[in-house]
């Protein structure tokens, strides 16, 4: 695994190369507003370290999954999303091909705002 790939578009909008709605970054962690939302709020979470999907995952990066899991209601709240039980959010990650991934970045996506949404 590599810190960067620079054939990543995940790790170029991480770098500044690509423009991107930024959302949060921190020294691990980068997010950024979806360029095709599904929903009112649609963001992605995604680790600078480039890990390509969570196959991928070891023990080493539980800190990293962990505090990316407790950072996404805080940043579902500040991005607009209505607070639980009748407001929420939904998070998604998808895993390679048949799983729907399309960019081998390990990223979730963090989805709310009033129904209907255009998918899911």
């Amino acid at each position: 695994m590599r810190a960067h790939d620079p054939n990543c578009i995940f790790c170029r909008i991480i770098a500044g190369q690509i423009p991107s709605k930024k959302v949060y970054e921190d020294e691990d962690i980068f997010a950024f507003h979806d360029i095709h939302p599904w929903a009112p709020v649609h963001f992605l979470m995604v680790p600078k370290l480039h890990i390509p999907s969570m196959a991928q995952l070891d023990p080493e990066h539980e800190r990293l999954m962990g505090r990316m899991m407790l950072l996404a209601p805080q940043l579902a709240a500040e991005q607009g999303c209505n607070p639980y039980p009748d407001g929420g959010f939904r998070m998604v990650c998808n895993t390679g091909t048949e799983g729907g991934q399309e960019v081998h970045h390990l990223h979730v996506h963090v989805m709310g705002g009033p129904r209907p949404w255009l998918r899911g």
